[in-house]
């Protein structure tokens, strides 16, 4: 289960047709020769080494990324110089659209691990989406995607302590690992404890303290990144908990 992010990165490089991931970035509608016309506007697959930077915020939006195999991180610089993890990025998701209304990307995009991801020429597609409605329709699928995992983040970071958003956090990375088909109960954290601390809120400590507890409640298992969800009906009630004390950030 160690290698869900690190399947084979020369399997499946004939195209958008005989990608495992086809479902994720194209609908069921689209026939064989619509998926080789959107296919052609990719204009490469490549490899991401781990550490390497996709693109930094200020950039220019010239090409939209989908994650074709790996993980990725979002952030940013506070004012004082230090990093904030603003999301993570699983494979099926597109990297960049953040700069659409701007042409200028917001956010770096780093790669968690050894990654590949297809690249997409941004002005030749929106002149294509102009021309086919399909293809129209399939970028706003792409999208609207984003959206719905922007939502999620915000119903996880609207959570008042650091048991829930712990909980509800490995809960919706659960549910992502299924919805690509792999096991729910059973997978590795790319990022580290620092990163997922600064995503949530939560201090280093506070993070590793939570997911000890975790463990001893017999909700998880977890050996350094590695987890295996033990309790899921558990963990589920434990993000469900309407504590009333609201999250201190200075004590977390």
């Amino acid at each position: 289960m160690a290698s869900n992010f690190t399947q084979s990165l020369s399997a499946n490089r004939a195209g958008c047709a005989g990608c495992y991931l086809r479902h994720f970035c194209l609908s069921a509608d689209l026939n064989d020769a619509e998926t080789e016309i959107f296919s052609s506007h990719i204009v490469s697959q490549r490899r991401v080494p781990k550490g390497e930077i996709l693109f930094r915020a200020g950039d220019p939006l010239d090409t939209l990324f989908i994650t074709r195999l790996g993980s990725f991180k979002s952030s940013v610089l506070n004012e004082n110089g230090s990093e904030q993890v603003t999301d993570f990025h699983m494979t099926g998701e597109v990297l960049g659209a953040e700069a659409i209304p701007t042409g200028y990307h917001i956010c770096t995009v780093t790669a968690l691990e050894d990654s590949e991801i297809c690249s997409l020429r941004y002005r030749e597609l929106e002149t294509f989406c102009d021309r086919d409605l399909k293809i129209a329709r399939q970028f706003r699928l792409l999208l609207g995607r984003k959206i719905v995992a922007a939502h999620q983040n915000l119903l996880i970071l609207g959570c008042t302590n650091s048991t829930q958003l712990l909980a509800s956090f490995l809960l919706n990375l659960a549910r992502k690992f299924e919805a690509r088909g792999f096991s729910k109960s059973e997978f590795v954290l790319r990022m580290t404890r620092g990163e997922l601390g600064s995503f949530l809120g939560l201090k280093l400590e506070t993070v590793s303290r939570t997911l000890t507890h975790f463990d001893e409640l017999n909700l998880i298992e977890i050996n350094q990144r590695h987890v295996r969800i033990i309790n899921l009906e558990g963990l589920k009630a434990v993000a469900k908990e309407s504590g009333r004390a609201k999250r201190k950030t200075s004590q977390e």
